[in-house]
This record gives structure tokens, sequence and C-alpha cells, in this order.
């Protein structure tokens, strides 16, 4: 038998010790015993009561599901300034998820790793704290402040001359909408299929068009719903040099400058 995590109790008492308050404090503006919310902050209080969990829910701007269903102490200082600035997806019946993320002792967010023998494991534990907690984590210099950031591993020839087996790091996508016509992405997807990493446009009708850089690969695509997450292209590493210019790529140089040049003319 599979039994739910609720985090209603912890919730409650991280909300309010994130705003600094006493319990003195929370019990007076919602009109509870100092009792009954010592009960309720320590889990003593199995099944709350429908009006203490709107009282909760209004309060602090989250929604009753996400109270109940999501820990909050993972989402780290950001997503929670988005959720409660009216970003909960059960409070906007919006189809974009909150993301499932690991902090440091500072409560900053960090960058996990996805190495190749956890891609499998990934596609069932991306939203999962305790899979996520499991990866390596680590933190690069000059990163934005700003955005979730994840490494994942590149398999294949598809994006040449982006090397194989590069380390792709990306920032994640919340709203595909807003992305630009082929903007590189790694675009987890479910099921049985791999991650991919495409140059990806948001078409119009929802599906999302993955191109190759590789001109050997065809372009295809894939339904809204079979795709988990996109993100976006940061940057790579890699510890395969760049080859030499073979004299073939040089003329080609040489004509695209001269092509250049006779267009300025």
């Amino acid at each position: 038998m599979v039994t739910a995590t609720l985090f209603f109790h912890s919730n409650i008492r991280f909300l309010r010790e994130r705003r600094k308050f006493s319990q003195e404090d929370i019990s007076e503006v919602l009109d509870l015993s100092r009792n009954k919310l010592q009960a309720l902050e320590s889990g003593k209080t199995k099944n709350p009561s429908v009006q203490d969990l709107i009282k909760f829910s209004e309060y602090f701007k989250v929604s009753v599901d996400t109270l109940l269903k999501v820990d909050l102490s993972t989402l780290g200082e950001l997503k929670l300034k988005e959720l409660q600035a009216g970003n909960d997806v059960y409070m906007t019946g919006s189809q974009i998820r909150i993301l499932a993320i690991t902090v440091d002792k500072e409560n900053l967010e960090n960058t996990e790793y996805v190495p190749v023998k956890a891609k499998a494991g990934y596609q069932a534990g991306y939203n999962d704290p305790q899979y996520l907690a499991a990866l390596p984590r680590f933190s690069l210099p000059n990163l934005p402040k700003q955005g979730t950031f994840r490494m994942f591993p590149t398999v294949g020839d598809s994006m040449l001359p982006i090397p194989e087996g590069s380390d792709i790091i990306a920032e994640y996508v919340q709203d595909w909408k807003n992305l630009k016509p082929e903007t590189p992405c790694i675009v987890i997807l479910k099921g049985n299929q791999d991650f991919v990493f495409k140059m990806v446009t948001v078409q119009n009708n929802g599906r999302l068009l993955l191109k190759s850089l590789n001109s050997l690969y065809q372009p295809f695509e894939v339904n809204s719903e079979d795709v988990l997450e996109v993100w976006k292209y940061y940057k790579h590493q890699t510890d395969t040099l760049p080859e030499p210019e073979t004299d073939l790529q040089q003329i080609k140089n040489l004509l695209v400058a001269f092509h250049s040049e006779v267009k300025k003319k």
C-alpha cells in the first residue's frame, strides 16, 4: 500500500519561521489557540479541519493542495517568492508545475548533475526531492543568480559541432511559450524516450519541433503532453579538442568572407 506524504504541518511551521513570526503572532492573526497551533505544527493533529486549511492557505497565499503535497522547504527562496506572487499551479489552474530542487545550508539552490547512469531514473524521479538529493551537486562561477540550472550529459552526434559526450549546463524553462524559435534545449521526454538535445521551436498547435544541428538528422515533432521538462542551453563543457580546419573548410570560410564583402559593396 502506497501512502501519500503530507507536508501540511512542516509547511505551516516553515512559512511562519520564514517570516520570523512567533506562534503567538500567527495564533492571534488566524484566531487559533496557541495549543491548537502547536498541535498543527507538530503533526499531532493528523486531520486538520477544512476551515484551518483555508485559513493558512489564504494567509500565506499558498493553495491547500500545495500546503499538503509540496515540501516547501525544498523550493528555495526564488521559487517561494514566485509561488506566493501568484504562480502556484494549483491556484492558477496552470499545467506548469513547481520544480523540485535541492538547496544548500544557506538555502541557495544547488546545481545538480544527471550522469548517464542516472538518466533512466530521472524520468521517474525528476520531481522527487529525495531522488534529486542523491544526485551529484556542484557550483559553477558566474552562473546567473536568477534561474535554476542543471547539468545533463549528451550522447550521440546529432548536435555536432558540439562534441558527443559534452556536458550541457542548462536553465529550467517554466513556460515553453516564451522560447524563441530554434532555441537549443535539453528536452526530457516521457516513458521510454530519452533526453534529447535539440533546437526547439514551439509551434502554434502546441507541438514542439525538435531540430538537430547535424543536418544528417531529420527534424521531428513531439506532443507537449509527452514532454516532462525543458532546459534552455546556457553553456557546455567538453574534454574534446576541436579538430583543425580541413582545406575544404578553409575554402568555404574564404568564400563566405568574400560573399560578405561583395554584399557590402
